[in-house]
């Protein structure tokens, strides 16, 4: 169980790691918010995004606020698996004979930025699964452990298609978030023009290490879950099958393939860390509905149909939300919703829980 001890340290270094963090990145609030309850959770992250919004910025705040090490790989066309995972080599010794010796890749790291990585093909991208979901790499037959805590935070700009080569999708199903980083407001714009024009370095400092993020994780880890709202968690999931048995009528309507059940558990791991980052010791149906946003969005596949019709997945993430038993139907407009009798989360929220475009 959760004691106040474990509480009090979780809500201390949560303080100062958004204080740390706001010393580099103007506004963005909820994206750095997505990012930190997925490295709680132990997810990984893809941030997507156009050039220049800070989303480099943030991986590298990130890593020093944690005190992790920390390695930046730029994917390019001509990356090969062994420049992200490592090979073995040919060395010496003093006496003359060769051997071979393992020389480890970039991935042997604890926070790893894969910088477009839509820009590598899937040979290499794929260099990133066993990594991801395992936190192992095994090269020449042989498996080496990674260092805990260990995280994928990618970035991808979505504008371009040229060079680049969409994620396989057993790849994207590892991401537990997929976060939409947007443009700044004017305020914020001109806070960032202010503030680079001082200085370009971040100028963050440790604020957590990677002992207590372990720990904070191991507390979240203990946050109550209900029956109710596990239910509800399941009844989400299977609503998105077009298939199945509960799919829902937005499902069958506008999607070819549902979510996976990694999508239940990094629902259900996530919300236990963002109740407890609300002060709560109780996942909470507005947890569940919060995060279905940046958990769902890169894991439901759309038909034709919505495509030609321009339906995003975050409009079909409403439809399917107001469709669950227990929930107040609302249409997807840029009019907020009310919050339904079980504390459905505002279906019309902006940021990366909601994104109208």
């Amino acid at each position: 169980m959760v004691n106040d001890e474990d509480i009090k340290m979780f809500s201390e270094m949560i303080k100062n790691i958004f204080a740390q963090i706001k010393r580099d990145i103007v506004g963005q609030r909820e994206v750095i918010e997505g990012t930190i309850i997925a490295m709680v959770a132990g997810g990984n992250v893809l941030l997507e995004g156009v050039p220049g919004v800070g989303k480099t910025r943030l991986v590298r705040s990130l890593a020093r606020v944690f005190d992790l090490p920390f390695s930046r790989i730029q994917f390019t066309p001509d990356l090969m698996p062994a420049d992200v995972t490592g090979t073995n080599i040919i060395v010496r010794d003093e006496k003359g004979n060769s051997a071979f010796k393992f020389q480890p890749g970039p991935i042997f790291s604890n926070i790893i930025l894969a910088d477009e990585i839509n820009r590598a093909t899937p040979k290499t991208q794929s260099a990133l699964l066993e990594a991801m979901q395992e936190h192992k790499v095994t090269v020449m037959g042989v498996s080496r452990p990674l260092s805990e805590p260990f995280f994928v935070l990618a970035t991808q700009n979505p504008i371009e298609q040229d060079g680049t080569y969409p994620l396989p999708e057993a790849q994207l199903d590892r991401f537990m978030f997929k976060l939409i980083v947007e443009n700044p407001e004017p305020e914020e714009l001109k806070s960032i023009i202010t503030m680079t024009q001082k200085t370009m370095k971040e100028t963050a400092e440790k604020a957590c290490s990677g002992e207590k993020l372990m720990q904070m994780r191991k507390t979240a880890n203990e946050i109550l879950v209900t029956d109710s709202v596990l239910d509800y968690t399941i009844k989400l999931c299977a609503a998105t099958q077009p298939d199945g048995k509960y799919a829902s009528e937005t499902a069958k309507k506008y999607l070819r393939f549902g979510v996976s059940p990694r999508a239940g558990q990094a629902l259900i791991s996530s919300a236990k860390v963002l109740a407890l980052l609300n002060g709560r010791f109780n996942v909470s149906y507005n947890d569940i509905n919060k995060l279905a946003y940046p958990v769902l969005r890169h894991r439901i596949k759309l038909n034709f149909e919505a495509i030609s019709s321009r339906i995003t997945p975050d409009q079909i993430i409403t439809m399917i939300l107001n469709e669950l038993p227990g929930t107040k139907t609302s249409k997807v407009s840029n009019e907020k919703s009310e919050e339904s009798s079980v504390n459905v989360a505002k279906t019309e929220k902006k940021g990366i829980f909601r994104r109208n475009k």
